[in-house]
Formats: structure tokens, sequence, C-alpha cells
């Protein structure tokens, strides 16, 4: 997943101000105590990035 996708449904699940927010706040288990921009940032792949964030915030998978 590139992350121009990425970012698209991070918007469109969370809205464009709290996916920012999220992004860079929510510390996530799932990521291995870390926050979505910090796991992009040590190379974390978007696809599982994403997945994390479904995961842990409940999305429904229509929306995955």
């Amino acid at each position: 997943m590139r992350l121009t996708i990425f970012w698209q449904r991070m918007r469109e699940e969370f809205g464009e101000a709290y996916a920012d927010s999220f992004a860079r706040d929510h510390v996530m288990s799932e990521l291995g105590g870390r926050t979505v921009r910090q796991a992009l940032d040590a190379g974390w792949d978007a696809k599982a990035v994403w997945r994390a964030v479904c995961t842990a915030m409940e999305v429904p998978a229509a929306r995955r």
C-alpha cells in the first residue's frame, strides 16, 4: 500500500483533523508501543500499520 492511499484511508475513517492527531498521539500496542507516525518513520509497511489501526480501532471489515 502506498502512503498516499494509507493517509486517504486514515482521513476517510477518522476525519481530516483527527487522523493526523491520532497518528501523532495514539500509542498502539499493535505497533510495538509506537504511534502510527513513529511506526511509519521506523520503516513499517503502510499496509501493516493500516491493519494494526483497523484492529485496534475495530474498523469494520467492509472499510479495511
